[in-house]
């Protein structure tokens, strides 16, 4: 899995390419997560259109790393989750934890008027 992490005005994408699993991220997103917060960052967004699959350690790192922008303050979003991961985080019941944009606009949009 590759994570590159880039700064679109006050909002920091995280763009995933590949997949999150067991043995391919290794707690990879929470780090990242720490990270953006420790920096002050508080509009984060999840670019998933690249990420083929996520597994239940994958999924458990999501979690986790929702739980600490939650905890800090800060908005943690998904932009576009391909059909599969979205299936995935549906049948988990997670999908509702999350406010998922179909475009990166869209989402920049909408964390201005947050």
């Amino acid at each position: 899995m590759d994570i590159a992490v880039r700064k679109q005005g006050d909002v920091t994408v995280v763009d995933f390419k590949g997949r999150m699993a067991i043995g391919v991220s290794e707690t990879i997103l929470p780090r990242v997560i720490h990270e953006i917060l420790s920096e002050g960052g508080r509009k984060i967004l999840l670019n998933l259109s690249e990420m083929d699959y996520i597994d239940s350690n994958g999924l458990g790192e999501l979690v986790q790393a929702y739980r600490e922008s939650q905890r800090t303050g800060a908005s943690l979003r998904l932009l576009k989750p391909q059909d599969r991961v979205t299936k995935t985080l549906r049948l988990t019941n997670l999908l509702p934890m999350f406010t998922v944009y179909d475009s990166e606009d869209e989402a920049m949009k909408a964390f201005q008027k947050a």
